[in-house]
């Protein structure tokens, strides 16, 4: 954990993250997507799994509304600053092929 310059923990910000991407991209199986598209997504979940793995990201998955599909992501982080940059290294981002925006959240944690 970082603390601050007084030694105490810094509080964890938490942000709620919605991307947005074609109807296909959040098909159940990616089985209307094309495979630039497909790949694409493959490494959108890999680097999402990956920030999960280093406690960034707490849940993600895609949301199966039928009328309009998206993505949802809770996220724990020390700056603001950082949710962006997040973002902008998405593979699906950079491709074009997702967008994503942001908004805080006051969780409420176990314990």
């Amino acid at each position: 954990m970082v603390n601050n310059s007084e030694g105490k923990p810094l509080e964890k910000l938490h942000f709620v993250l919605r991307s947005s991407s074609p109807q296909t991209a959040f098909s159940p199986h990616m089985s209307d997507m094309t495979e630039d598209q497909r790949n694409i997504m493959q490494r959108h979940i890999a680097y999402v799994k990956d920030l999960q793995k280093q406690g960034i990201v707490l849940v993600f998955g895609p949301v199966l509304d039928p009328q309009s599909p998206y993505g949802l992501a809770i996220i724990e982080v020390e700056r603001t600053e950082q949710v962006e940059q997040l973002i902008a290294q998405d593979p699906a981002v950079i491709a074009g092929l997702m967008t994503a925006e942001y908004y805080p959240m006051k969780a409420v944690l176990p314990g």
